[in-house]
C-alpha cells in the first residue's frame, strides 16, 4: 500500500522535480521509502509503506532486471503467490519475495490481459523504455484511487488530488458542474472531481498513453461479469458457494508481513469478517471499535459480545464531542477530496495504527453486496406498485404535495418528488435515494442558479440502457449502490482517513469473485423475507444471535447533537465563509443554518456537515 505520481511528455528538466513535489505530498501513504525516477519525458514517483517483504528489494519505482521496465504500484495482488509459480513455470526468475515484482513480471508477460488475472486492489503506471508506452490502471472496484490531469502534451496522475496541486501543474478552478453534484449527493461522481480539469480513471479501467495520445479502456466492469451459475441451485447450494467464496476472500486478504486486526462495530459485516479471520488465523485476531457515551449511536455492547466469542485482543476507543472538536481541523486536513463520511474512517483509523497495526480488514461493500440498505426493500415496494403510474399528473402532483406537508422532513420530500414523476421503475426511482438537496433547495444556495445534470441518473439510466435490466431486480439496485454512494464516498473515504495514518485497509466483501457470483443470484434467495438473509444464512451458526437479531445501525457519530452544541461554532464559522464564495448565496446558506437550529427536519445534520466540510476543502486547497 502506497502513493504514487508520475508526469508523462514533460522536459526531462522540469519533470524530476515536479514529481519530487507531488511524491512529498504524498509522504503520510508511505513514510517507509521513497523515491523518485526520470527517463526523458517520464517521471514517476513512489511513496512506500511496507505490508509484504518489507526489505528494501521491494522499494519502488520498480525496474526489470533488464532495465527495459519500470512501475510503481499502490496496493496489493492477493494472489501473487500462485502467479509467481505460473510465471516462473513459463521461466521468469524473481529477485525479491514482493508482490510488486510479480505484478511487473505479470505485465511483461502478458502484457494489460495480465488485469484478469489478478486478485486485489491497485493503481498502477508501469512505462515500456523501449517504445515509449505508459499504461495505467485501476482495479475492478475502484478500491485504490488515481488522478489525472491531461493538458497539452502532458499527462499527471497520484493517488490523491492534492499530490496534482502540489505539482504547481493543475489551476486551482472550481468545477461549477462536479460542485452541482456534490451538493446533490455529498460527493463528486467519477471521473469528476471538484477541481476543473481533474478527473479519475474509472474503475475497471486502464489508459495508456504513446507519444502524447491518450487512451482509454474498459477492462472490467460488474455488469458484464456477472456469474450466473447460482441459477437452478437451491438455496442450500447457494449459501454453501457465498460462504466458500467469502471465506477464501478474507483468507486471502490476510496475507501479510506486519501486524493486521479489523474494525469491528458489532454489525452483521464486520462481525462476519472477524469470525472469519478467527477460523483462518492461528494468532488472536486485534479489533477496534469506536464507541461513544451517547448510548443510541453506540455499538459497545454488540462489538464485545463477537470480540468474546472469537477471543480478539480488542481496542475500545471512546470518543467525546470535546474529543472530535479538537481533533477535526486534523480530520479534514487529511480529506483529500470532500465528504461528509471522512472524520469515522479517521477516527478509527488513528487508533488502529497507534496500537501497532498496519493492515486492517474492514466489513465494507457488506450491504452492497447483499442487500442491506432500506433502498433495496423501497425498490421491491416500488416495483410492485407500477399502477401508480397510470394515474393521471394532475392526481399525482396533489398527492405529492399532501405527502410533502404531511411528513415535514427530508424523506417525505425525495417521497413527494417520487411520486409527482410517475416513473417507479428503477432507473428513474433510485437517484432519490441518495439526494441530499433538491435543485429547489440548489437555486437557493448558489449565486447562479443550477445548470448541471444529474449525475446519478445519468449513471443509473446507463446502466439500465446497457443490460442490467435482465438482472434480479436486488442486483440492478446493488449495480447503483457500487457505482455511486460505495465507489465514490465509502471507497473514497476509507482510502484517505486510513491512508492520512499509513494504515492499510482491505475489503473482503468487494473481492470480484464474491461480487460476481451474487450479483447472479436471484432475489427470492438473496432477500427471502429480511435484509442480507442469504449472508446471515450463509454464515450458519458463526455469528452470535444477538448480533443477527439486533436492529440495523450505521455507523453514525453524534452529529445532530454536536452540531447543534459543542460544534456549533465551528460549523456556523465556516458556513458564513462558504457564503462568501462566488458560486454561493450566503443568504441562502445563513437560512439553511437557521433552519437546522430550529428543528426543521427538512434540512438534517448531514445536509448541514456536507456545507462545512466543503467550506473547508475549498479554503484549505485555495479552490476558486
Amino acid at each position: 500500500m502506497c502513493g504514487i505520481a508520475g508526469l508523462l511528455g514533460a522536459s526531462a528538466e522540469s519533470a524530476a522535480g515536479r514529481v519530487q513535489r507531488m511524491t512529498d505530498a504524498l509522504a503520510h501513504r508511505g513514510p517507509d521509502a521513497q523515491g523518485v525516477w526520470n527517463d526523458g519525458p517520464v517521471a514517476l514517483g513512489h511513496r512506500r509503506l511496507s505490508i509484504i517483504d518489507t526489505s528494501s528489494a521491494g522499494d519502488q519505482p520498480f525496474r526489470s532486471a533488464d532495465g527495459r521496465h519500470v512501475l510503481v504500484f499502490n496496493g496489493e495482488i492477493y494472489n501473487y503467490r500462485e502467479l509467481r509459480r505460473i510465471l516462473e513455470q513459463g521461466g521468469s526468475t524473481f529477485r525479491t519475495a514482493s508482490d510488486t515484482e510479480v505484478l511487473l513480471q505479470a505485465y511483461r508477460t502478458w502484457g494489460e490481459a495480465c488485469l484478469d488475472r489478478l486478485v486485489g486492489m491497485f493503481a498502477f503506471a508501469v512505462h515500456d523504455r523501449k517504445n515509449g508506452d505508459v499504461l495505467i490502471a485501476r482495479d475492478r472496484l475502484g478500491i485504490k484511487p488515481l488522478y489525472v490531469y491531461h493538458a497539452g502534451k502532458e499527462l499527471l496522475f497520484a493517488s490523491e488530488l492534492r499530490a496534482l496541486l502540489a505539482s504547481g501543474s493543475v489551476p486551482r478552478r472550481l468545477d461549477r458542474d462536479a460542485l452541482e453534484d456534490f451538493l446533490r449527493y455529498q460527493t463528486v461522481h467519477a471521473p469528476a472531481t471538484l477541481v476543473d480539469g481533474v478527473r479519475m480513471l474509472r474503475p475497471g479501467h486502464w489508459m495508456r498513453w504513446k507519444a502524447g495520445v491518450l487512451e482509454e479502456h474498459a477492462w472490467w466492469s460488474p455488469l458484464r461479469n456477472v456469474d450466473r451459475s447460482a441459477e437452478g441451485h437451491d438455496a442450500e447450494a447457494v449459501q454453501r458457494e457465498v460462504r466458500e467464496r467469502l471465506g477464501r476472500a478474507v483468507e486471502d486478504r490476510l496475507v501479510s508481513d506486519v501486524p493486521f486486526g479489523a474494525f469491528l462495530s458489532g454489525g452483521i459485516d464486520s462481525s462476519a469478517v472477524v469470525g472469519l479471520m478467527a477460523q483462518a488465523s492461528t494468532a488472536p485476531v486485534h479489533t477496534f471499535s469506536v464507541v461513544f457515551d451517547e448510548e443510541r449511536f453506540s455499538e459497545e455492547r454488540y462489538a464485545a459480545i463477537v470480540a468474546e466469542k472469537f477471543r480478539t485482543e480488542h481496542t475500545v476507543i471512546r470518543l467525546t464531542a470535546a474529543q472530535m472538536r479538537d481533533a477535526l481541523p486534523e480530520a479534514l486536513a487529511a480529506m483529500d477530496h470532500p465528504s461528509a463520511d471522512g472524520p469515522n474512517t479517521w477516527v478509527v483509523s488513528k487508533v488502529t495504527k497507534a496500537a501497532g497495526i498496519t493492515m486492517a480488514l474492514s466489513g465494507l461493500g457488506g450491504d452492497e453486496v447483499f442487500a442491506g440498505y432500506e433502498v433495496f426493500k423501497r425498490s421491491l415496494r416500488l416495483g410492485e406498485r407500477a399502477w401508480a403510474e397510470r394515474i393521471p399528473a394532475a392526481m399525482r402532483g396533489v398527492a405529492a404535495w399532501g405527502l410533502k406537508q404531511a411528513k415535514g422532513s427530508a424523506a417525505g420530500d425525495k417521497a413527494a418528488g417520487l411520486l409527482a414523476a410517475g416513473d417507479l421503475a428503477w432507473p428513474a426511482s433510485y437517484p432519490w435515494s441518495r439526494l441530499a438537496f433538491t435543485d429547489n433547495t440548489l437555486r437557493s444556495m448558489l449565486a447562479k442558479g443550477i445548470q448541471a445534470p444529474n449525475s446519478v441518473q445519468a449513471m443509473v439510466e446507463a446502466l439500465d440502457q446497457s443490460g442490467a435490466r435482465g438482472l434480479p431486480r436486488l442486483s440492478q439496485v446493488s449495480l447503483a449502490e457500487m457505482v455511486t454512494y460505495m465507489q465514490n464516498v465509502l471507497l473514497r473515504d476509507t482510502d484517505q482517513m486510513s491512508m492520512a495514518h499509513a494504515l492499510e485497509v482491505r475489503v473482503p466483501f468487494l473481492d470480484h469473485r464474491l461480487v460476481e457470483y451474487v450479483l447472479g443470484i436471484p432475489d427470492g434467495l438473496k432477500y427471502p423475507h429480511t435484509p442480507k438473509q442469504l449472508l446471515v444464512d450463509s454464515l450458519g451458526d458463526l455469528l452470535p444471535r444477538a448480533v443477527v437479531d439486533r436492529p440495523k445501525m450505521g455507523f453514525v457519530l453524534p452529529w445532530d447533537q454536536w452540531l447543534r452544541q459543542e460544534l456549533s461554532t465551528f460549523a456556523h464559522d465556516r458556513l458564513q465563509q462558504l457564503g462568501r464564495h462566488e458560486a454561493f448565496n450566503a443568504r441562502g446558506i445563513e437560512r439553511l443554518w437557521m433552519r437546522f437550529l430550529k428543528g426543521d427536519r427538512r434540512v438534517t445534520w448531514s445536509r448541514i456537515w456536507q456545507l462545512v466540510v466543503l467550506a473547508d476543502w475549498l479554503e484549505r486547497h485555495e479552490v476558486a
